[in-house]
């Protein structure tokens, strides 16, 4: 691995050039380095790709009352808003309407 002089991000191979894609910097591989850029990956054709279009609820629920759309269902987190020695915030999010608050 070879990092770039000027940015300090990774150089990557291509067409025998190491490329820095953040600043552009270019460095030529020399001819006893070159085997050591050789990247060898196996493509399968038959390879499935599987899309999820839906969306994934992965917050915890609970029964609640949304008061915009009285929906009965209620995702909900807690994060620390204040000092360390003070309780955390509720918030809820209602899983029909995304109404949020906190309590």
């Amino acid at each position: 691995m070879e990092f770039c002089q000027n940015c300090g991000k990774l150089l990557l191979p291509k067409n025998n050039i190491l490329q820095c894609y953040n600043c552009g910097y270019e460095k030529i591989i020399s001819n006893d380095k070159k085997k050591d850029y050789i990247i060898e990956e196996k493509l399968l054709d038959n390879q499935e790709l599987i899309v999820i279009e839906d969306n994934v609820n992965t917050m915890p629920t609970t029964k609640g009352l949304c008061y915009k759309c009285h929906n009965r269902e209620l995702e909900w987190w807690m994060v620390q808003t204040r000092k360390a020695d003070e309780a955390t915030t509720i918030f809820y999010r209602c899983t029909n309407c995304g109404n949020t608050w906190r309590r």
